[in-house]
């Protein structure tokens, strides 16, 4: 763990707060698809992202979900600390975008750490700041970009943060994602490989344009 723990927040932490980290830091690992953090749930830790991706989503009471943002290697989840230090039940759902590693660390210490380390202080100001530009970019995503536009993004997204341009992801997985229907993303993403930017193939998508 430490040496992982060096490699992704080595050059953020200072070496005493690594070291808390390695001593109370509960590893996990998740496989891909599989639902880190539920609608509902109790937050009572915070996750540090060491490999892999998560999608945020958001879920209204009939089960349809959104997708806001994804988190990669070295990033934490702000609205997980807003749940942990409000002792509130998650409005999200975290889900495994690809095979996921991560370490939990208990609510107690978050708090703690902002007095005591000016690193981890900055490091949750950044987290904060750049969960809501994104959450800004959902929004204006949702509300001035056409259909074909949204999907063509989404499509990317994805690609960069898996870091693969073939994306094995179905019609109907895009939908829910998406909150459309599956024959609008079949009509589109056909729509998309008519204009050369990307490419259909019988289990997966290649993105052309990144």
């Amino acid at each position: 763990m430490a040496d992982e723990l060096a490699t992704n927040f080595g050059y953020l932490f200072e070496d005493s707060l690594i070291q808390e980290i390695t001593e109370i830091g509960v590893s996990k690992a998740y496989k891909a698809e599989s639902t880190i953090i539920d609608r509902g749930d109790y937050i009572t830790s915070m996750p540090l992202l060491l490999s892999g991706a998560i999608k945020i989503l958001r879920e209204d009471e009939k089960g349809e979900e959104l997708v806001l943002y994804y988190l990669e290697k070295g990033d934490t989840c702000a609205m997980t600390l807003s749940c942990c230090m409000g002792q509130t039940k998650s409005k999200i759902r975290a889900v495994a975008e690809t095979d996921v590693e991560l370490i939990m660390l208990p609510k107690e210490k978050m708090t703690a750490w902002l007095s005591s380390y000016k690193s981890w202080q900055s490091f949750i100001l950044q987290s904060y700041h750049n969960r809501v530009e994104e959450l800004l970019v959902a929004v204006d995503t949702i509300a001035f970009l056409k259909m074909d536009e949204r999907l063509f993004k989404y499509l990317k997204d994805k690609a960069m943060v898996t870091h693969n341009d073939v994306l094995q992801v179905t019609h109907k997985q895009i939908s829910d994602d998406l909150h459309t229907s599956r024959v609008v993303i079949s009509r589109l993403l056909k729509k998309l490989e008519n204009e050369s930017k990307i490419q259909l193939f019988r289990n997966n998508i290649k993105v052309l344009e990144l």
